[in-house]
């Protein structure tokens, strides 16, 4: 999992490197990202993995500081909201986890790590030519196509509790190489650049700022809320809401109140109790 191990990928484990999908630049990487008095503290890049969450699970469960940052060249076991699974191609994406520590703010208001990570992929997105918005609570969406993954766990270790943010954006995929129809890349929205190391660099600059921002003001809701309601494609749309004991909420999506919720029809609920939010027929 170190990245001084990022000798030439073998072909057995993520195939051959081709121009548009090279292999990281690891040294640049570390001269771009550790630097004093950053956030960053540690830059690890695999050959392979199961899933760069795990990494940083296990690395809390070591000890590790905050600020690890651990990508990969192929992830082969990648996990989503609710467990779901899913593979791409070797560096056709970027996957990134790193590892946070808030701990001045209150584990109520880490609800709204995943929405912060959320306004940090679609400022990227921008940076990089690319029209996007967000989907309650943290799907990045280019004309309605999913881009971006987001997952956050809580993990203990002998440093106390950590969070662990991963991030996977489609860059390269072809519309043949697509997980499902209706997901999409940089590639295919016309994005300026698709380079992984500049969109990573890009990513922890705005994920640093932002986090920054709301630990120094304790988690406090309103360092956030604004920029993800700007960005919000869901609210003032009749939605569907499919919950885990089969019923369904349908009505007006609202608001996303100072817990990160969001209000349909009056009625908060949170990304842990939904199935999915779509839009009502």
């Amino acid at each position: 999992m170190d990245a001084s191990t990022s000798a030439p990928t073998p072909a057995s484990a993520a195939g051959t490197p081709t121009p548009d999908r090279p292999l990281l630049d690891v040294e640049e990487l570390r001269r771009a990202l550790l630097v004093g008095g950053g956030l960053w503290t540690a830059v690890e890049v695999s050959s392979t993995t199961a899933s760069t969450n795990a990494d940083v699970v296990a690395a809390v469960a070591e000890g590790a500081p905050e600020g690890l940052v651990v990508t990969t060249e192929h992830q082969t076991a990648g996990r989503g909201r609710l467990d779901r699974r899913w593979e791409a191609p070797p560096r056709s994406g970027l996957v990134v986890s790193v590892l946070l520590r808030p701990d001045a703010v209150a584990l109520p208001q880490w609800t709204w790590l995943p929405l912060l990570a959320g306004i940090a992929v679609d400022l990227t997105a921008r940076d990089c030519g690319v029209a996007s918005g967000l989907k309650w609570p943290n799907d990045v969406l280019v004309d309605g196509r999913k881009l971006c993954g987001i997952l956050v766990e809580r993990a203990e270790g002998p440093a106390g509790a950590a969070a662990v943010l991963g991030i996977g954006i489609n860059l390269t995929l072809t519309r043949e190489e697509l997980p499902v129809p209706t997901a999409t890349s940089f590639a295919l929205a016309g994005a300026a650049t698709t380079d992984r190391g500049v969109v990573l660099q890009i990513l922890l600059g705005h994920l640093e700022r932002l986090y920054r921002r709301w630990v120094a003001g304790a988690g406090d809701p309103t360092l956030l809320r604004a920029d993800y309601l700007e960005r919000c494609v869901t609210l003032g749309s009749t939605v569907q809401v499919d919950l885990p004991d089969g019923s369904v909420l349908r009505g007006r999506a609202d608001d996303v109140d100072p817990l990160g919720r969001l209000v349909v029809a009056g009625r908060a609920i949170s990304a842990g109790d939904v199935t999915h939010v779509r839009p009502a027929p």
